[in-house]
């Protein structure tokens, strides 16, 4: 049996089911970039609607812990984003740099040593 296809009778309408299966949230896409710059990563996140002191932020062994919550009382809302970055190299965890500008959180950090963690894994043809 196939499914559905044209969107007038699709039941998956307004679903974004390949964003759903991959874990993309609500904001659309991608919500962040991560990318690394002169020995730091840069990790820059699309987080429209909250405040400066609604963002926590925590370093955990060699793991970038986002998590914010926005309530508004007048709509009777609550907004949350949660995610969790975790990096391929050791990062200087006191040179850990943030900022919050019109929506979006850039954090810099970094990168301490040339030494990739982990193990090569070759690819068969």
């Amino acid at each position: 049996m196939a499914l559905p296809t044209s969107p007038a009778s699709s039941w998956m309408q307004n679903l974004d089911l390949p964003s759903r299966l991959f874990g993309q949230d609500s904001f659309g896409g991608n919500d962040y970039e991560l990318y690394e710059e002169d020995d730091e990563f840069v990790l820059t996140v699309d987080m429209p609607g909250f405040e400066t002191d609604e963002i926590d932020l925590a370093w955990d062994d060699g793991v970038l812990n986002v998590a914010a919550e926005h309530v508004d009382e007048d709509r009777n809302r609550k907004k949350t984003y949660h995610r969790r970055f975790r990096f391929p190299r050791e990062v200087d965890e006191d040179g850990i740099e943030a900022s919050y500008t019109n929506g979006v959180l850039e954090v810099r950090l970094p990168a301490r040593g040339a030494t990739t963690r982990g193990k090569t894994i070759p690819i068969e043809s």
